[in-house]
């Protein structure tokens, strides 16, 4: 009888004592850090507990270190460590000669939960580097942003959108309308959020507050320039039937994927990426209805040289501001982890450069050779066209 009280009393205590451990948590303060080589830096460790037993403070709680997800030759070891609940221990990070990047991970004997104990450690070859490609952030977010608006003064100026492609216009706005879907989710959503952060528990959610306002500014400036055709002098221009058809087609996949989410076939996050591959097809496309009018009418009159000018900019800097960061992390693949990204800065640098050959060198000062049926096109030295040069529709 008294070994049976005891086993039921043994039986009670190691209940309460899982009980207890499984109420400890242990907590950084901070998830990211970024060093530079050969220095240091330290985070603090917080092992918190939700028991009110008395001797909660009693029971030290060994901690081990482990490096993950990166180059371990990155960081020295760290030694393990002991904490008692509901106390601080700070934990000392030292860089070899090596940049990159690694994460920290806890763990620990005892029954504790460590799943949010982890600290993504950047090590970069020099600050300098890092504070010149924050700043190449902002000038080719700025560049591309005002890129929009020398077409539309253009416009405003000419009160005529002849020249300007009308299929360039449609996918353009469709294109930033599902990637401003893809950024304002993952930067606003919860659930979106969790099902990132799901599927990458160590990861760090890839949009910024610039990554929401660009395109949402390029579908409203997009939008203004749509209202200047229907305001002002077109000459018959329309979009064609082949753009009819392929933004038919991503409205078809648009759909599908909608329903496929909506049935939970695939996730949301997986529909915003579908979203955001159809944006990387639509830059890869969207120039050359533009290019093949400039070429049919032998002229670049009415096509803003402004909005080549600084979209090349934007581009050039972007893929720069990528170089620099994989040079400073020592991390080439970066370049291509985000390939929406790269592809909108590549395809559009060399689309600019063909734009750019046009303006200044294959049509230079040339008077339009292709005029729109029901126009009153003006030539480029501002006198009207002859007359009986009446070419068909683009």
């Amino acid at each position: 009888m008294a070994s049976s009280y005891r086993g039921v009393t043994t039986l009670l205590l190691i209940c309460c004592v899982g009980q207890y451990s499984s109420q400890l948590v242990l907590r950084v303060n901070s998830q990211d850090l970024q060093l530079i080589t050969h220095s240091n830096a330290s985070f603090t460790l917080t092992l918190d507990s939700g028991s009110d037993l008395p001797d909660a403070g009693d029971s030290p709680v060994g901690i081990s270190f482990a490096f993950q997800d990166g180059n371990e030759k990155l960081l020295k070891p760290i030694g393990d460590i002991t904490m008692k609940p509901n106390t601080n221990a700070t934990v000392v990070v030292e860089t070899t000669a090596r940049a990159g990047h690694v994460n920290i991970v806890t763990n620990s004997t005892s029954n504790i939960s460590t799943s949010s104990a982890f600290v993504r450690v950047t090590v970069m070859k020099s600050e300098t580097i890092e504070l010149l490609s924050v700043i190449i952030g902002w000038v080719y977010f700025v560049a591309w942003s005002v890129s929009f608006w020398p077409q539309i003064i253009e416009n405003f100026r000419r009160k005529s959108v002849i020249g300007l492609n009308f299929d360039f216009l449609s996918l353009n706005l469709i294109g930033f309308t599902l990637y401003g879907c893809f950024n304002i989710s993952l930067f606003w959503v919860d659930s979106i959020q969790r099902e990132y952060l799901s599927k990458h528990p160590r990861g760090v959610i890839p949009v910024t507050p610039p990554d929401v306002f660009f395109p949402i500014h390029a579908v409203l400036a997009t939008a203004v320039t749509i209202l200047q055709c229907i305001l002002y002098e077109r000459g018959g221009q329309a979009v064609s039937k082949g753009c009819l058809a392929i933004l038919a087609a991503i409205a078809l996949l648009v759909i599908t994927v909608l329903v496929l989410a909506g049935v939970a076939v695939i996730t949301w996050l997986d529909m915003l990426y579908y979203f955001s591959y159809v944006k990387l097809f639509i830059t890869m496309i969207k120039y050359v209805p533009q290019a093949f009018m400039n070429y049919r009418r032998k002229s670049t009159v009415g096509w803003s040289i402004g909005n080549i000018l600084l979209d090349f900019t934007g581009g050039s800097l972007s893929i720069l501001q990528m170089i620099l960061i994989a040079y400073n992390n020592d991390d080439w693949s970066s370049i291509f982890g985000d390939p929406t990204k790269f592809g909108l800065g590549f395809f559009s640098v060399l689309f600019d450069i063909f734009f750019i050959l046009q303006h200044y060198v294959f049509y230079r000062n040339n008077q339009p050779h292709e005029t729109l049926a029901g126009s009153n096109e003006e030539l480029a030295d501002g006198s009207p066209p002859p007359e009986g040069d009446a070419s068909p529709q683009l």
